[in-house]
């Protein structure tokens, strides 16, 4: 099969590639038949300055040619939505009822809206003087933005579609995407629809653009880029932390929003009162997306003694009663199991769960036919 195309200046084209991948079905671990390029530094070249050009043209124009763009792009992906919402779920085992189709695609369309009402009503770049301590300042437009999406939400914290997306675009700034390879299906349909409607609504060229994979080592290159203004990213502490030591050394902002261990604190007197109410929301927080939202709870402190053990137990017995998730990807389970190998050897104690590979030995719905499962585990 041929591989799909980039979005480069407002065409899209062949990439210049050596190396392509695909996404995998998470329920089967099978691969998806669409190739995608894991692009080299030419596209990106060619995208920062196509970006650059694009935001030239874009300073020229008022807040409401940007308000009008980005409320067509949300008609269009409205008006798309089942096509958008299967291939997401293909891609990322996320159900399309309640999660995608009710929950967050409308929570996309939504930020590129109330994106819209900002840059229409520009109020955020009125000047600021505070002559208490001297300071004189003024939000603009600061050029062309590269925005990295996460595997979990592939809609609205996606590289071509989510909130660091819209508040870009909003303020006036091009945006290259690049889209997670988990679920580059989805963000290439989004992409078109971006595209189509910068057209429509007469936007420069190279205002959207959309790479969907890249080295490392290029990704690094791009940060520290003086054609790149800014860096968006939401993802894995490690990639996240090496574009912004890559950003540092010029100075360069970048924002972003990484995995975290979410530490939480159960005092003695909420489990006399309430163990049993907190058992449940504990559980509800924790299995959440199969665990695998950045606000999921990761460690639980808890004094030793009174009702602790009881809480310990009905947490316990209400994980092994939750149905076991599939998770996004190979390499999230593989990452699960050896975060679980690694804290027995440590010294805890497993008492909920047992590993994917024996639960399903001899069984005919076997992991390897049932993707990227795994039982919740305590």
């Amino acid at each position: 099969m041929a591989t799909h195309k980039v979005l480069i200046g407002g065409l899209w084209r062949e990439a210049t590639a050596t190396d392509s991948f695909h996404a995998e079905n998470p329920q089967t671990g099978e691969a998806l038949p669409d190739q995608y390029p894991v692009s080299e530094w030419s596209d990106i070249d060619a995208a920062l300055d196509a970006a650059q050009s694009a935001y030239l043209e874009l300073r020229e124009k008022g807040g409401k040619d940007i308000a009008r763009f980005l409320r067509a792009y949300a008609d269009r992906i409205e008006a798309r939505k089942d096509e958008l919402c299967a291939l997401a779920s293909l891609e990322t085992a996320l159900p399309v009822e309640p999660r995608l189709a009710s929950g967050e695609l409308p929570r996309t369309t939504g930020q590129l809206r109330q994106a819209a009402d900002a840059a229409s009503s520009a109020s955020w770049c009125q000047p600021t003087i505070d002559t208490a301590n001297n300071i004189r300042s003024c939000y603009r437009s600061i050029g062309p933005v590269a925005v990295f999406g996460p595997n979990n939400f592939p809609f609205a914290f996606g590289g071509i579609s989510g909130g660091d997306f819209a508040a870009a675009i909003a303020a006036g700034n091009p945006v290259i995407g690049k889209a997670h390879p988990l679920h580059p299906g989805a963000t290439r349909l989004l992409a078109e629809e971006a595209q189509a409607a910068a057209d429509e609504t007469g936007m420069p060229s190279g205002t959207v653009q959309l790479i969907y994979n890249m080295s490392y080592a290029d990704g690094e290159r791009l940060a520290r880029d003086p054609r790149l203004a800014a860096i968006a990213f939401t993802g894995s502490r490690r990639g996240g932390l090496n574009l912004k030591s890559a950003a540092d050394t010029v100075g360069k902002p970048v924002y972003l929003e990484l995995s975290s261990i979410n530490p939480v604190v159960v005092l003695p007197g909420a489990l006399r009162e309430r163990y049993e109410d907190i058992a449940d929301e504990l559980k509800g927080s924790c299995l959440m997306g199969t665990g695998q939202f950045c606000t999921n709870p990761g460690f639980v402190i808890v004094e030793a003694g009174g009702k602790t053990d009881a809480f310990i137990a009905a947490v316990a017995e209400r994980f092994a009663s939750a149905p076991a998730g599939t998770l996004l990807s190979r390499a999230g389970r593989e990452g699960l199991e050896a975060a679980v190998a690694a804290l027995k050897t440590a010294g805890a104690e497993e008492l909920v769960g047992v590993s994917a590979r024996s639960e399903t030995a001899g069984d005919p719905e076997s992991a390897a036919s049932n993707g990227y499962r795994y039982p919740n585990t305590v």
